[in-house]
């Protein structure tokens, strides 16, 4: 009986501990790793969440752009912080897909880390230079197949969403084009509207101003439905390319082994940040859509988009690096 009276507190001992160490959290600054440049898609939101988190806390939640082979600089470093939830990962659809782009990834997608969040997803545009002398998806596609091998596309990077999305629209459209990957997506904007690559696969959130300047081209939307922030604009399937249908979306990880009432927390606070209205708002005018998912729900959402990104590569002969 003795024995049993010692496990039972024990095991209450350590309960309250837990309770109390995720209470405690955070009792310091904050890091949040984006893996790729200062305004991404993925960065801006990363810091609109990071900015609400640090109201809430009354902590400094700082973002640091650490950019680098699609993203698994970033990445890499997050996985090799000390499991205590005060470095966390912000990326996007790359963290899935890098899983089948990489052979010798540094780190584990999945056993690495430990998915705390989703936060957003948006449709991509499909984006053209001026100097590419089309104006519609079909023209495009009619540029390609005239000139297999010889028209250029970019990313945000190798792995990205947006590199990914341009490869299901080659499989789809049946073209043959050629990936030329940037750092991230002002880049990619820059080398679009120069004239260096003739189109890429931008978030909506992050083409709206060149369009709207008239720096790029909406040549179609990658939604089931037309976006009502450029609502001339068809979708790719209405465009021609039937079926077509992506979207990018966004995440939170931090080092596996980090505390379960660590992670309940930022799941619980990461909510709150994209229920507050300034942040909906915002969220809203960009296209984007919050997304909520209990840590368990997104580990398993995440492990369902690597899967299905290793299909995509493979169905693109993309061979891993």
């Amino acid at each position: 009986m003795k024995i049993a009276s010692n496990l039972v507190a024990c095991v209450v001992g350590l309960c309250v501990a837990a309770s109390a160490f995720g209470q405690g959290y955070p009792s310091k600054p904050v890091r949040v790793i984006v893996p790729f440049t200062a305004g991404s898609g993925v960065d801006v939101i990363g810091r609109m969440v990071a900015q609400k988190l640090n109201e809430f806390w009354g902590q400094p939640v700082t973002v640091e752009n650490q950019v680098g082979a699609g993203g698994t600089v970033g990445a890499g470093a997050v996985a090799k912080s000390p499991s205590d939830g005060y470095a966390l990962l912000v990326n996007s659809t790359a963290h899935a897909v890098n899983a089948a782009l990489y052979a010798n990834l540094p780190y584990d997608p999945v056993k690495d880390f430990v998915a705390v969040s989703p936060l957003a997803a948006q449709p991509y545009v499909l984006v053209a230079g001026p100097s590419a002398g089309v104006k519609t998806v079909s023209d495009l596609i009619a540029l390609a197949k005239a000139k297999p091998g010889q028209v250029n596309f970019t990313s945000a990077g190798t792995g990205s969403g947006t590199h990914m999305a341009a490869e299901k629209f080659k499989l789809a459209a049946g073209i043959d084009a050629v990936h030329v990957p940037n750092k991230g997506g002002p880049e990619a904007i820059a080398d679009a509207a120069s004239g260096r690559v003739a189109y890429w696969f931008p978030p909506i959130a992050l083409a709206l101003t060149p369009v709207r300047e008239g720096k790029l081209l909406a040549l179609g939307v990658s939604s089931a439905r037309r976006s009502g922030l450029l609502p001339n604009v068809p979708t790719i399937a209405e465009a021609g390319v039937g079926g077509f249908q992506d979207t990018i979306w966004y995440g939170v990880w931090a080092p596996a082994g980090t505390h379960a009432e660590v992670v309940d927390k930022l799941s619980k606070d990461i909510a709150r940040a994209l229920a507050a209205p300034d942040v909906r708002e915002r969220l809203t005018k960009s296209g984007t859509e919050a997304m909520s998912m209990a840590p368990a729900e997104f580990t398993r959402f995440v492990r369902s988009e690597i899967e299905a990104a290793a299909r995509v590569v493979k169905a693109a002969g993309i061979k891993p690096q």
